[in-house]
């Protein structure tokens, strides 16, 4: 039993107006199974924390534990919160954001003015204050406020979880690409006055600083700050990368805690000093994964301590009288998928390649084990993507073998769309070729399918002999046979054909069946996807 029964994660957003799209505010929900619905995408910020309180709410009915996480700073850096606050806990600057920050129901705020109202009455004795940054076209507006980074100030530029944390800006920026100093001054003010509203005061964590790291997680929420950004990410054809990054961080808190892993991103990194410790309790607060590699070796470390030993430890356990061996191993199916996914994104570079193709090679070396593998792979421009449109239009799906075919995961396909092999329809005393190479003429219609070869080189050839006969076209070709006997060839001769057929293929003697399928189950995947968030 994990933590937590639900994990939202919300990416929050600084925009003065309505917004929806990219660089707005995107949140996700995931149970112990995954997704439990797309992404949400409300325009404002008080539409977002009206979902916030309404997850909080539903979480509270139904006896369930939520871990929320949010996509701003909790804190700033050391010694800030007494010159801004005059009391140096980050309680102290909550309630004074929550107290002159005004966000109107569109979006209309005074982040900058607060941001220069406190540089003018915290900072002025030592200088320049260290908030900076607004619009060039505000020239002149704020008093205070530069729209330039300052040369030095009293405080820090960052806090110790940025110095952790490869990539995050420092939250006294307000403006321009990248910039979290707006997002930390509204996120703070809004979570400050949901965790203090009557139907929720005695309910809510504020994690570090109220958990101590992971020391009393008991409350049924936890609010805590997280960085998508620490985490590999893959966006779906369309999809905008701030929906691909909650979607995919909620997904993978859920998988995490079903491995009983989750723990170990909300502890005290075994390597942090008493010093910054106290630091980041009293003000500054923490990124959750923070200071780990959460692209590998701490995405689920079971699985990895698991792999590194090569063969599981034996722990034999007496039941009736009998010596039983048991093995210490991932046992929850999401977790064994997220364990598995994160390994391959760490070991296999997938930036050169479209999302939907870096979905497929992925299932690829996901169905083989093999991550060179990908140094055979060949394929059209947008393939992946004609294979996507082609399910959703709903068509066949002809496979050479019937192994193919049961590879092929049904409930994924978008209606209308039905995978067959005809290898069966060939009579066993068929001469002239290949019972496989004579089923092909069975696949009607042939045009705008989609065929599957994972096994006969012979069933290859066949089909692109058809297809030069008739100027019938499918949509897509998975053209991955395995063997000694004409698979090479095949698969070269695929690559070579042209006539604007759409191909995947995996040169050399390597392929098979769980391979050639695993194709259309990305692809089916994606295409599932996309009918949902419609």
């Amino acid at each position: 039993m994990g933590l937590f029964d639900r994990y939202l994660v919300v990416d929050w957003s600084a925009n003065g107006s309505p917004k929806t799209g990219k660089d707005s505010i995107w949140l996700a929900l995931a149970g112990p199974d995954g997704l439990l619905r797309a992404p949400e995408n409300p325009p404002t910020r008080h539409a977002a924390m009206a979902r916030v309180r309404a997850i909080c709410a539903e979480a509270l009915s139904a006896g369930h534990r939520l871990f929320a996480g949010f996509d701003f700073p909790f804190g700033y850096p050391q010694g800030a919160a007494l010159a801004m606050a005059g009391d140096g806990s980050w309680q102290a600057v909550w309630a004074l954001l929550s107290e002159r920050l005004t966000d109107a129901n569109d979006n209309a705020n005074n982040s900058y003015d607060l941001a220069a109202a406190l540089n003018r009455e915290a900072f002025a004795d030592a200088g320049e204050g260290p908030f900076w940054g607004h619009p060039h076209h505000h020239g002149g507006r704020y008093d205070g406020l530069a729209p330039t980074k300052p040369l030095q100030t009293s405080v820090a530029p960052f806090r110790h979880a940025e110095r952790s944390a490869r990539g995050a800006k420092s939250l006294w920026q307000l403006s321009y690409n990248g910039s979290v100093g707006r997002q930390a001054i509204t996120g703070m003010a809004h979570l400050e006055r949901l965790r203090h509203d009557p139907d929720f005061k005695e309910q809510i964590a504020i994690w570090p600083f109220e958990t101590g790291f992971a020391d009393d997680v008991s409350k049924p929420i936890t609010f805590a700050e997280v960085y998508p950004s620490l985490f590999p990410v893959m966006a779906l054809p369309g999809e905008a990368r701030d929906s691909a990054q909650v979607r995919m961080l909620a997904e993978r808190f859920a998988a995490l805690d079903a491995a009983g892993q989750f723990m170990e991103l909300l502890e005290r990194p075994a390597d942090m000093s008493d010093a910054v410790a106290d630091d980041v309790l009293r003000e500054e607060g923490w990124i959750v994964g923070a200071g780990m590699d959460t692209s590998r070796t701490l995405v689920l470390r079971q699985a990895q301590d698991e792999g590194s030993q090569r063969v599981p430890t034996p722990h034999p356990e007496p039941v009736e009288g009998r010596g039983v061996m048991s093995f210490s191993y991932i046992r929850d199916p999401a977790a064994i998928y997220a364990a598995s996914f994160a390994m391959i994104a760490a070991e296999v570079d997938l930036s050169s390649h479209s999302p939907a193709m870096a979905a497929v090679v992925t299932r690829l070396v996901h169905a083989c084990g093999m991550t060179d593998i990908v140094d055979d792979l060949a394929f059209t421009q947008g393939a992946a993507e004609a294979g996507i449109a082609a399910l959703l239009r709903g068509v066949p799906i002809w496979c050479d073998v019937e192994m193919v075919r049961a590879g092929i995961i049904a409930r994924l396909l978008p209606d209308g769309c039905v995978a067959s092999a005809t290898l069966k329809n060939v009579a066993p005393d068929a001469t002239g070729n290949t019972r496989s190479a004579l089923a092909v003429d069975l696949w009607q219609p042939l045009d705008g399918s989609i065929c599957v070869i994972g096994n006969a080189p012979t069933a290859l050839f066949a089909l692109l002999e058809r297809i030069e006969a008739t100027g019938q076209k499918p949509a897509l070709i998975i053209g991955i046979p395995v063997g000694f006997v004409g698979a090479v060839e095949s698969k070269a001769a695929l690559a070579a054909f042209g006539n604007g057929v759409p191909f995947i293929t995996v040169h050399g003697r390597r392929g098979g069946s769980a391979m050639a399928a695993s194709v259309v189950n990305a692809l089916a995947t994606l295409a599932l996807a996309e009918e949902i968030a419609s």
